[in-house]
């Protein structure tokens, strides 16, 4: 907890059992309250692994996609009461020490959204494959361009929302794929709130999660999709359900 704020951190996990624990092992827990682990009908002993550890776990009994997974979870610690909400990927790709950095930048009222940015410490020499690191720095200079901002990534895993953000925003539009953590940023910036970013090595390692080349190529067509519907949106050219205040929420 931070100041009377509740710091709660979700798992959205998929075949995690050989990085979950040493990930769940790096959490600051002098700072974060709880733990959620949102299992998507994982193939392997996540869930074992994780009621071990003794981590909260919901079971989806079929695969919902990574979206459907982050709903589930922002859904459940929403219930929980927290007021700040931080999502770790359990492949120990992100390192969880920058959680206590992320929520104060919340906390304080700095920003409302914070993002572990890889880029600005150095993406390729952290790893990352070359191909990624280009798409990457091509999609984020579109994104800019089109919606007008100075992110240096839209495409991390690594995010921290604030209560508000997740009770406004109508995440239940966006996709259950991949394509949900970009939908979910463009409707942050479209609703005007504070979008931060903090700097963030990464790990590439084998047991990290990698989208497979023909879904990275889907991705980034999602991406184009999204930011064009962004721009047509806030031109009045056309509605999206995605950006309209009614569209349905979380809560």
């Amino acid at each position: 907890m931070i100041r009377g704020k509740k710091v709660v951190v979700v798992f959205p996990a998929y075949n995690a059992e050989r990085t979950l624990e040493r990930t769940y092992r790096d959490i600051p827990f002098d700072v974060v309250d709880a733990v959620i682990l949102v299992d998507d009908a994982s193939r392997d002993n996540t869930v074992e692994v994780a009621r071990r550890l003794n981590i909260p776990t919901v079971v989806h009994t079929e695969n919902r996609g990574y979206g459907g997974n982050q709903k589930t979870c922002y859904r459940e610690a929403l219930r929980l009461g927290a007021d700040i909400v931080i999502m770790v990927h359990p492949d120990y790709q992100y390192p969880p020490q920058l959680i206590p950095a992320m929520a104060y930048l919340i906390e304080v009222g700095m920003f409302d959204v914070v993002l572990g940015s890889r880029i600005v410490k150095g993406a390729i020499r952290q790893g990352m494959p070359v191909y990624k690191f280009v798409i990457n720095r091509l999609l984020t200079l579109f994104q800019n361009v089109v919606m007008n901002e100075r992110l240096s990534e839209y495409h991390t895993g690594y995010r921290a929302f604030s209560r508000g953000v997740l009770e406004t925003l109508p995440v239940e539009e966006n996709s259950d794929d991949f394509a949900f953590d970009n939908q979910i940023l463009a409707q942050a910036l479209f609703f005007g709130f504070r979008v931060g970013e903090v700097t963030c090595p990464a790990r590439y390692f084998a047991e990290s999660s990698s989208i497979r080349f023909w879904r990275g190529v889907k991705y980034a067509l999602d991406v184009v999709d999204t930011t064009l519907r962004y721009r047509l949106h806030r031109l009045g050219v056309a509605r999206f359900r995605m950006f309209d205040p009614g569209g349905k929420r979380l809560v």
